[in-house]
């Protein structure tokens, strides 16, 4: 991984693992779900983010010189692979069934 995308992915790490211990403070002291899932939705951007800058190291270190070295088909099937992925996980929706946490919070 090239320094400035592995230096840049430790900073978004360290942002992520900061903001999650804020979620789980939250949660413990019962804190209002429509402000939790606010901060929950931040950190699912802060790592689209962080993939973003990795994918992109990625391409300009592995796929351009895979694919001058006559390696496509390894190339293709490894961004096919990541494509369905992020495709599996973007499709999964809760549909409304599991375990639940219900919470009075009266007042707001």
């Amino acid at each position: 991984m090239e320094p400035s995308i592995h230096n840049d992915a430790l900073k978004r790490l360290r942002y992520i693992e900061g903001h999650l211990a804020g979620v789980r403070k939250m949660i413990e002291e019962d804190k209002y779900c429509v402000d939790v899932l606010k901060q929950t939705y931040a950190i699912r951007k802060a790592i689209e983010k962080l993939e973003t800058a990795i994918l992109a190291g990625h391409m300009r270190e592995h796929v351009v010189p895979g694919i001058r070295d006559g390696r496509e088909d390894q190339i293709v099937g490894e961004l096919m692979e990541l494509f369905n992925l992020s495709q599996s996980n973007s499709s999964s929706s809760a549909d409304g069934r599991g375990s639940e946490v219900h919470h009075d919070h009266t007042g707001r």
